[in-house]
Order: C-alpha cells, then sequence, then structure tokens
C-alpha cells in the first residue's frame, strides 16, 4: 500500500511540475554568504538534520533509487506514518513532513552513492519519526562552511565531473582549501527542462 501511495504521488507531482520542478515554496537550508569569488559562493551553512541512504550502481541510477527510497520514508514509510506535503494534492494525515531541498548526493567509503534529503528546519532528530526501511537512517549534518559553483542544464556524471573540477580549480588561488569531499546537490526533479535546473556542487573550505 506504501509503495502505491508513494508511486501514486510521485506520478502527480511529475505531471505538475513536469516543466518547472517542485522548487516553488520549498524550504532550502538556511546559509550565510560570506564571500564571492567570481561565480564560486562560500556558504556557511548551519547544523542540519537529514534523511540518508547508500545506493550501488552508477550515478544517475542510485540517485533515482536513492531518491525513491528516501521520498517512500516521508510518504509515511516510518513508524508514525507521518506524510508528506508537496505542491500536488498527497493524501496527508497528522504531521507533515514537508519536502526540502536541495537533494545531496557524495560518495561513501565503499564508493557507493549516498543520497540525502535534507530535514525542515523545524524538526529535530529526537522528533522525527524512525524509518521504517532499516537502508535509511537519520543523521545530524554539522555546520560546515562550503565553496558552491552553481550550474543548469546537463547534470550528468561527466557534467557534474566537470564542474567539480571548475570548482576546485577557483579555489587554488584562494584563501579557501578542500577540507573534505565534493558533493553534488540538485534542487529540481530529472523531468525539469533543462534551461529551468538548478544544479551545484560543492566541497566543504576550511
Amino acid at each position: 500500500m506504501l509503495k502505491k501511495i508513494t508511486d501514486t504521488a510521485l506520478q502527480i507531482v511529475e505531471g505538475a511540475g513536469g516543466i518547472v520542478g517542485f522548487r516553488a515554496g520549498t524550504e532550502e537550508p538556511l546559509y550565510v554568504l560570506e564571500e564571492l569569488l567570481g561565480d564560486v559562493e562560500i556558504r556557511r551553512y548551519g547544523p542540519r538534520i537529514a534523511a540518508q541512504t547508500a545506493v550501488a550502481g552508477d550515478e544517475e541510477q542510485a540517485r533515482s533509487d536513492g531518491f525513491r527510497r528516501l521520498a517512500g520514508y516521508i510518504f509515511g514509510g516510518n513508524r508514525r506514518q507521518t506524510k508528506i506535503a508537496m505542491t500536488a494534492p498527497v493524501a496527508q494525515k497528522s504531521e507533515k513532513i514537508a519536502m526540502t531541498a536541495p537533494v545531496a548526493q557524495s560518495r561513501g567509503a565503499g564508493g557507493e552513492s549516498v543520497i540525502r534529503f535534507f530535514m525542515p528546519s523545524k524538526w529535530s532528530l529526537e522528533l522525527l519519526p524512525e524509518p521504517d526501511d532499516d537502508r535509511v537512517e537519520l543523521v545530524e549534518v554539522p555546520s560546515e562552511t562550503y565553496a558552491v559553483l552553481r550550474f543548469s542544464g546537463d547534470r550528468g556524471p561527466d557534467a557534474v565531473a566537470a564542474k567539480t573540477t571548475e570548482l576546485l580549480d577557483s579555489l587554488r588561488d584562494s584563501s579557501f582549501a578542500p577540507s573534505g569531499e565534493p558533493v553534488a546537490w540538485f534542487y529540481d526533479p530529472p523531468w525539469t527542462l533543462p534551461f529551468r535546473r538548478r544544479n551545484e556542487v560543492a566541497v566543504p573550505v576550511g
């Protein structure tokens, strides 16, 4: 039943957001813009909570599988059956976990993709319902400063790799040094028209 609800809800969103995606009215993690290095933004983020899952396979398939797995959690695949509130009508009851942006993708220690949904700011780790799927975990993301490069259009592995190289090259002669692994952030679903997409590559800096 949960899978049917999740698939139906995703189909509704696909239909409603086929042109522009689901970003309108979607909460994003707050940050302070500390500096600009050409097209690169230095952003300081506060602590956040995320639901994450590790997925094997190529990057694009892993992103799709991870998205659906995490969507299952916020659509009610949790111990309290708390459901999401989205821009298209979805059956709701009790409390709501709202969709936030971006969806984050990085590499785990074993080479698998780690996909994250950031939770709305009103939730704490103690108050969020426990996932039914043991492949989904809730984690605290500490306060960090990131160098971020925004781009639109293609967000396949080659495009992400090229933009990551561009980002790292931009930091070479600056006072900011990478202090961790790069991550990709995606603000729109894959059916969004390429020129409307907001994509970012980011790397923690010290």
